[in-house]
Order: structure tokens, then C-alpha cells, then sequence
């Protein structure tokens, strides 16, 4: 499967409507909850199936000229464990690299620690609590 950056107004809708579905929908929040509107300012990662549909996801901004966030990391139910955050990150990553980008903070939810920390994510800090019931940490690569 490849990665593709969107380019287009429905690219980033496919990737939103993801985002929804995983990050948003279970917790009963908003689909305008998926995006905070700096669509435009970031690059956007995703991996589509055979008919079209987002089922991987993920957003790289710069906070500042030597720092990236991740964010709105997803993968589609059924989908997860097949390689598809690792194709994204990798992704992200790289196009951190092209942009002289020195290194990249995220904030990972608790279910994802060990994922992060497969691909050299460091732990930092426990930061916020999403909706009430998903905490969230800090964490840090160096590029």
C-alpha cells in the first residue's frame, strides 16, 4: 500500500471522515471535533483502500522552525496491526526531514504508548485527559 499526501479538498475529506470514525465518533464528539481548521498549514498523510476510502492517517505541522507535531494519527477498524501507522509515521517523518525539521512531539492516547515507543518515540510526560477518559502523553524523536 502507498502513502499519499492530499492535495485535494476531497482527500482531506475522506481523511476527516476517518478521523471521526476513530478518534471522535466512540466518544460521542462532533465530526467538526476531527479538524481544527490548519488543514491548509500541514501535511497530511493517508493510505486508501481499493475503493478509494482513507484507512490510515496522519498529520505532520510545524510548531516552529525545528519542531513537528503529529497529530490525528488513525487507522481504520479491521486494519489496525497490518503496518499502516508505521507506513504513515515513516511518512511523516520523512516529509519532517524535507522541511529541516530537528524533532517531532506528539501526543500519544495511553492505547498507543507502545507503538510510539516501537518506532523511538521517548516518553516525556503524562499530559492531558481527552473527553474526560483518554489520557494523553507527551512524547519526543529527535531527527
Amino acid at each position: 500500500m502507498n502513502v499519499t499526501f492530499a492535495n485535494t479538498t476531497e482527500e482531506i475529506n475522506k481523511i476527516i471522515d476517518l478521523r471521526y470514525d476513530i478518534l471522535r465518533k466512540p466518544w460521542q464528539q462532533s465530526k467538526e471535533s476531527a479538524s481544527d481548521g490548519h488543514e491548509d498549514a500541514a501535511h497530511n498523510a493517508f493510505v486508501q483502500d481499493d475503493k478509494g476510502n482513507a484507512i490510515a492517517c496522519g498529520r505532520l505541522q510545524a510548531n516552529d522552525a525545528t519542531t513537528g507535531q503529529i497529530r490525528y494519527m488513525a487507522v481504520a477498524n479491521g486494519m489496525q496491526g497490518k503496518g499502516l501507522g508505521k507506513l504513515i509515521l515513516k511518512a511523516l517523518e520523512g516529509k519532517a526531514k524535507e522541511l529541516k525539521l530537528k524533532k517531532i512531539e506528539l501526543q500519544a492516547r495511553e492505547n498507543a504508548l507502545e507503538f510510539y515507543k516501537a518506532n523511538t518515540y521517548i516518553l516525556k510526560e503524562k499530559t492531558h485527559l481527552l473527553f474526560d477518559v483518554v489520557q494523553h502523553y507527551l512524547m519526543v524523536k529527535e531527527l
